[in-house]
């Protein structure tokens, strides 16, 4: 029971570092000689970052890739509080549901993110405001990030919703 729980632990942390990083880190679109992501576009000749402002194109889509990423991360860490919690309060033989109802919340906000990246791209990076050519891209490893840290928070609020505490 104890490697079971130690597991559990780890798989969440893992969890919320995934989110943690694909939320800050600054390689949801890559290219030869930039790099964005839903904060900042950062050109790598100049080493010059420039911020994501209202005067983008599509700037809504970023702030609402933004705000669920945001919001997944912070359910995330809730979930795992909860879980902490409950893990002492909870009776023999009840569910960790409200630790699967937080997680799984914050996994429908990080596909909600990932999704609205997913098909808003292309609009995103055709606006005029950047300062190089950012069309040609691909995706980076932030943003692959953002779709590991969905299935992770799934399959642990499933787990959550299956879990017993024993003793």
């Amino acid at each position: 029971m104890l490697i079971l729980l130690a597991f559990i632990i780890v798989f969440h942390i893992t969890s919320a570092a995934l989110l943690f990083i694909s939320t800050i880190d600054n390689a949801w679109w890559v290219g030869d000689n930039f790099s964005t992501d839903v904060w900042r576009m950062c050109d790598r000749n100049t080493s010059v970052c420039m911020a994501i402002t209202d005067q983008f194109r599509e700037y809504q889509s970023i702030q609402a890739v933004q705000a669920t990423m945001i919001l997944s991360t912070i359910f995330c860490c809730v979930s795992f509080l909860v879980f902490i919690l409950q893990l002492f309060r909870l009776k023999q033989g009840e569910r960790f549901v409200l630790t699967s109802i937080i997680q799984l919340l914050s996994c429908l906000c990080v596909m909600i993110a990932a999704s609205i990246y997913t098909d808003r791209h292309e609009e995103l990076h055709k606006s005029m405001e950047y300062s190089i050519e950012v069309s040609e891209g691909q995706y980076g490893y932030s943003f692959v990030l953002a779709w590991i840290a969905f299935a992770f928070t799934l399959i642990s609020g499933v787990m959550y919703l299956v879990l017993r505490k024993r003793k």
